[in-house]
């Protein structure tokens, strides 16, 4: 039985990495899922959007929050093991990245206009690198 997509719009996403799945007036909703570049040893740099909170909700999977505090930089790394169906929203400003597990689906809602001209990305440095890894390991890795 098919609904009139006038009455309701449905949306999925079961590729890899990011896709806004619905953009409304202000706001948007949207699925990550595991990429290669979220994958612990490849997570190369932290973004901060300038304008606006964000909120993540893990659905599946295994997922660290990385979040960064610094203005300039990112002076330290914190690991926050996402739980499901819990929300977690990062502050406006607040440097953030995910570990993915590779069955991880994150829901991801923010403003509609987030993106590069509102947000800066700071590259880590090799010793962070090595932190967020042994962080990632031990929060996404120690069951399997």
């Amino acid at each position: 039985m098919s609904i009139d997509s006038r009455l309701v719009e449905i949306s999925e996403f079961t590729g890899e990495g990011y896709r806004p799945l619905v953009d409304y007036g202000e706001w948007r909703v949207a699925i990550l899922r595991y990429i290669d570049e979220l994958a612990p040893e490849n997570i190369s740099f932290m973004e901060r959007h300038n304008e606006t909170d964000e909120v993540f909700v893990l659905l599946e999977g295994r997922c660290v929050l990385l979040i960064g505090e610094g203005e300039d930089g990112i002076e330290k790394i914190h690991g926050v093991t996402m739980l499901p169906h819990k929300l977690y929203n990062i502050k406006q400003g607040i440097y953030h990245s995910h570990a993915l597990s590779h069955d991880a689906i994150v829901l991801v809602v923010e403003n509609r206009d987030t993106g590069v001209i509102n947000s800066k990305s700071v590259f880590l440095t090799d010793q962070q690198r090595e932190e967020i890894l042994a962080m990632s390991k031990l929060f996404l890795w120690k069951n399997t």
